[in-house]
Order: structure tokens, then C-alpha cells, then sequence
């Protein structure tokens, strides 16, 4: 009976070492899966600075969309001061012709 309970102690003591060694691992894992929560953090933030980035370039293009816009109206502008010009310059060839023919 003595041999039975000895031997009863020797597998206890295995299971516990056994379960020891698979804390030690359950630890490892847990450390590994938070280096890997960190890396995903960083990823995260990493994103996040390009996304900005992203929004930043976006304004600017459409601040420069702005600007085409205006420089495009001050064409129309310039292309109706052009052709009033042009209306003025006909009709001071006409009153020159006139001149010329009447005199």
C-alpha cells in the first residue's frame, strides 16, 4: 500500500511539472500575442498618419481645383474684354472708312 501511495505522489508530482511547463507556455504565447497587438497598434497608427496624408493631398487638389476655376473665369473675362475690343476696333474701321470716303 505504501508503494501504491508513493508511486500516486510520483505521478502527482510529473502532472504538476507537466503543468508547470505548459504555464511556461501559455506565458510564451501571451507574450507573443501582445508583441503582436503592438505591431498591429503601430500598423494602426501607421495608417492613420498615411490616411492623413491622403486628406491632406485631397485639400490641396481641391484648393488647386479652386484656383483652375478662377483662373479659368478670369479667361472668360479676358475672352469678353477681347471681343468687346474687337467690336470697338470695327467700328473705328468703320468710321475710318467713312472718313476716308465721305472726305
Amino acid at each position: 500500500m505504501q508503494g501504491n501511495v508513493l508511486a500516486l505522489l510520483a505521478d502527482t508530482m510529473a502532472l504538476l511539472v507537466n503543468a508547470m511547463a505548459l504555464l511556461a507556455n501559455a506565458m510564451a504565447l501571451l507574450v507573443n500575442a501582445m508583441a503582436l497587438l503592438a505591431n498591429a497598434m503601430a500598423l494602426l497608427v501607421n495608417a492613420m498618419a498615411l490616411s492623413g496624408d491622403a486628406i491632406a493631398l485631397l485639400v490641396n487638389a481641391m484648393a488647386l481645383s479652386g484656383d483652375a476655376i478662377a483662373l479659368l473665369g478670369d479667361a472668360i473675362a479676358l475672352s469678353g474684354d477681347a471681343i468687346a475690343l474687337q467690336g470697338i476696333a470695327k467700328f473705328n474701321l468703320l468710321r475710318i472708312n467713312k472718313m476716308l470716303y465721305l472726305d
